[in-house]
C-alpha cells in the first residue's frame, strides 16, 4: 500500500514518523504544484493520501464520496483511492481535535470560547467546540471581533489557538495575553511545534489548565490510518506513539553548578540516547570569538548574560538535542521558557567540595557556599528532575536516561 501526504511545500513533517508506527505501508511526502494537482489525484500512483495546505478544498471536487464530516465542514485532509479507482474524502483532524479536548478533561460545554483565526484549522476547532456544547466567538484580524476589541470577550472560559503564531522556527510570540482573560478556564493550541508554546507557557503559569497540538495531530494520523487499511488502531496506540514523539521531540537539558559536569555527562548522555549534542558555552564562544574569562573582563556579566540568553533561544526552539547549559543560566527568568518550552530540564548536583573554579568567572568571584545559596532555588525552579553526578559518567548518564523513560 502506497500512502502519503499531499501538499505544496512541506518541508519537515511529523506525518512519515508517526504513520510508521500505525501500520505496514509505504508513506512518502508529496509535494504538488498547484497545476499538476488533477494529475496526481487522478493518475498518480498512490493508495491513501493526507492532505494539508493549500489543498483541503481544492480535492473537495474529485471526491465521488464525501464522509458527513469533510461535506460539512467543506474540507478533505484524508483521501483513500476506493477499489473502482475513485476518491472518497473524509475530514479526520475533526475527529483529532476532538480527541485532544476529550482527553485534556477541559470541559467546555456551556462555555464562551474564543477561537483565534479564521482559516482553514479554525472552522474544525469551531465544529467540535459547537458540537461539545460551547457557545463560540472566531477572533480575526479583520472583522467585528478581532485582536484590537479583546476587552469585551473577558468574560472567555476557553481560548483555543488556531493560528500559527509561536509555531517553530517563529517561538517565544503569542496570540493574545491571557491576563487579559480573567475567567479563562483552558486553553487550546493546535501548534505542536514547540510542544509548549508561548501561550501555553503562560497558561502554565497562570494555573490555567492547557493542551498543546500534538495530540491532536496523532489522533487525526490514527484515524487515516484506519482510513487506509479499514483496521482499527488501538486507543493503547496513541497514547503509546504521542509519548514516543513527544519523548523524540524534546531536549534534553542539563542545569547545575559551574564545574558539576554538564558537559562530560551531556556527551555521554547524547551517546545513550543517539541524538546531538550541543554544549551552550562553546556556542557562545564561537559566536563572540572569544573564551568567557575574556568576554567577562571585557564587556562584564551583564553583556554576557545577553549573549548567553541568545544562544539559548537558538538551541531551545530546537528538537531532540542534550543541551548542557552554563552555570549562571538559571540567573535570568527569561531563559525558563527559552528552555522548557521544547525540553525536560535536568538538574545535576555535585558535593561543592568536588567542584573546579579555576577559568570560571563567577565561581572566582564568589565562593561556591555564596554560589549555592544564591542558586539553589532558581535550580529547583527550573528543574523538572534531579541527577546525582557524584557516580561515574556513565553511571550518571544513565540514571538520566531511565528517569526520562
Amino acid at each position: 500500500m502506497k500512502c502519503g501526504l499531499l501538499g505544496q511545500t512541506l518541508g519537515h513533517s511529523y506525518s512519515p514518523r508517526i504513520h510508521r508506527e500505525l501500520g505496514d505501508y509505504e508513506y512518502r511526502l508529496y509535494e504538488t504544484e498547484p497545476e499538476e494537482l488533477e494529475a496526481f489525484l487522478l493518475r498518480g500512483d498512490w493508495d491513501g493520501l493526507n492532505v494539508t495546505i493549500p489543498y483541503k478544498k481544492a480535492v473537495v471536487p474529485y471526491c465521488a464520496a464525501l464522509s458527513d464530516t469533510a461535506r460539512a465542514l467543506g474540507s478533505v485532509n484524508t483521501l483513500v483511492r476506493r477499489a473502482d479507482g475513485s476518491l472518497y474524502g473524509d475530514n479526520t483532524d475533526f475527529g483529532g481535535f476532538e480527541s485532544l479536548v476529550l482527553s485534556s478533561g477541559i470541559p467546555v460545554a456551556g462555555q464562551k470560547a474564543l477561537v483565534l483565526g479564521s482559516g482553514g484549522a479554525s472552522v474544525t476547532v469551531c465544529a467540535v467546540l459547537r458540537k461539545l456544547g460551547a457557545a463560540v466567538t472566531v477572533v480575526s484580524r479583520h472583522g467585528p471581533d478581532n485582536y484590537e476589541n479583546l476587552e469585551k470577550h473577558r468574560d472567555a472560559g476557553i481560548l483555543a489557538n488556531t493560528t500559527p503564531v509561536g509555531m517553530y522556527p517563529n517561538c517565544g510570540v503569542s496570540p493574545v495575553d491571557l491576563s487579559r482573560f480573567p475567567a479563562c478556564r483552558g486553553v487550546f493550541d493546535v501548534v505542536y511545534n514547540p510542544a509548549r508554546t508561548a501561550l501555553l507557557l503562560q497558561a502554565e503559569s497562570l494555573g490555567i489548565p492547557h493542551a498543546g497540538g500534538l495530540h491532536m495531530l496523532v489522533a487525526q494520523a490514527r484515524r487515516s490510518s484506519e482510513r487506509f487499511t479499514g483496521r482499527a488502531v488501538p486507543d493503547a496506540e496513541l497514547a503509546r506513539i504521542e509519548k514516543l514523539l513527544l519523548d523524540e521531540m524534546q531536549n534534553v537539558i542539563l542545569i547545575g553548578m559551574p564545574g558539576c559536569g554538564k558537559t562530560t555527562v551531556g556527551r555521554a548522555l547524547a551517546k545513550l540516547l543517539g541524538r546531538p549534542f550541543a554544549d551552550a558555552d562553546a556556542e557562545l564562544v564561537r559566536a563572540v570569538g572569544t573564551d568567557i574569562p575574556s568576554y567577562f573582563r571585557e564587556h562584564g556579566e551583564a553583556a554576557f548574560r545577553e549573549r548567553e540568553t541568545e544562544v539559548l533561544r537558538q538551541l531551545g526552539q530546537r528538537s531532540g538535542l542534550v543541551i548542557a547549559t552554563g552555570g549562571g543560566c538559571v540567573t535570568r527568568e527569561e531563559n525558563y521558557p527559552l528552555l522548557h518550552q521544547n525540553g525536560r530540564i535536568v538538574w545535576l548536583r555535585r558535593e561543592l567540595s568536588q567542584l573546579p573554579t579555576a577559568g570560571r568567572p563567577v565561581s572566582q568571584a564568589s565562593s561556591p557556599d555564596e554560589l549555592w545559596r544564591a542558586r539553589r532555588p532558581l535550580y529547583e525552579r527550573f528543574s523538572d528532575l534531579t541527577a546525582d553526578a557524584g557516580a561515574s559518567v556513565r553511571e550518571t548518564a544513565e540514571h538520566i536516561r531511565e528517569a526520562l523513560l
